[in-house]
């Protein structure tokens, strides 16, 4: 079982943050190695909260106010930080409705091969998109993100409710759109990030039951743990990658991974 967890993790450490969709590669290793029933449909939520913390971690500065013994400068970056957490708690408004009224949906139309091999293609196309059309960005650093983008990212955060589209590439092609950077529109993916999946997993946890045995609780912790570790050297890449690169190699895999699953997953 153990075994088992630490593979999913790798997975979901791997995938939450690349534009790859973690849920649709869970969904996928699920039907020839992971778990069953009640408990697979939890622990896929809920490793999220491992990949998750290592945004809080490696974003600590940028998300939490510093304190250094200048009180003048401590106040102003402290105001700083409150108004970005009201845009990440702005753009993360239209994913708490949304999912209220449409997860029983959702888990029973869409949780399915084909369904994640369409939302991959789908995503792809997206992802091209936001590289073509975009144009030239104006928004270089977070904290010039406007509300008004903040709810346009949060809008394109509820197109990954569907399996496969990805939470990442879904909001970092949304910022595009709206005129952000490829890093910038990242950096904000993740922060919007930190209450959607830790309020997916928290909901995931508390309507499944905690009536788990230990063995379960167990691989549970493992699987949250190795997603941490993971994800903490996927985020540094992956903002390394931005800075030099585009979407388009995601686009690539997203295309060739969706057609092989159409064409050999039954």
């Amino acid at each position: 079982m153990w075994l088992t967890a630490i593979i999913l993790g790798i997975i979901e450490g791997l995938t939450e943050f690349l534009p790859v969709s973690s849920t649709g590669h869970l969904i996928i290793a699920n039907m020839y190695y992971g778990f069953e029933g009640r408990f697979e449909a939890m622990f896929d939520i809920v490793i999220q909260f491992g990949a998750i913390l290592a945004v809080v971690v490696f974003f600590r500065r940028e998300i939490f106010p510093s304190f250094r013994g200048d009180r003048e400068k401590e106040h102003e970056d402290l105001l700083q930080k409150i108004t970005l957490w009201k845009k990440i708690i702005f753009g993360f408004i239209p994913a708490v409705v949304l999912g209220v009224f449409l997860n029983e949906f959702l888990e029973k139309y869409l949780f399915n091969p084909k369904s994640v091999a369409l939302a991959l293609i789908v995503g792809a196309v997206l992802m091209v998109a936001a590289e073509k059309r975009a144009g030239k960005p104006f928004v270089k650093d977070s904290d010039h993100i406007t509300m008004k983008q903040a709810l346009i990212v949060g809008f394109f955060q509820c197109l990954a409710m569907w399996p496969g589209m990805s939470r990442s590439a879904s909001t970092i092609a949304g910022g595009m759109f709206c005129g952000l950077t490829r890093t910038v529109s990242a950096e904000f993916s993740f922060f919007l990030g930190i209450p959607t999946i830790m309020g997916a997993s928290v909901y995931k946890l508390l309507k499944t039951g905690l009536d788990y045995n230990a063995a379960e609780w167990g691989a549970l912790a493992v699987g949250t743990v190795v997603s941490f570790i993971v994800a903490l050297v996927v985020i540094k890449f992956f903002m390394e990658w931005l800075k030099k690169h585009g979407l388009i190699p995601f686009a690539v895999y997203r295309v060739l991974l969706g057609a092989a699953i159409l064409l050999f997953v039954h």
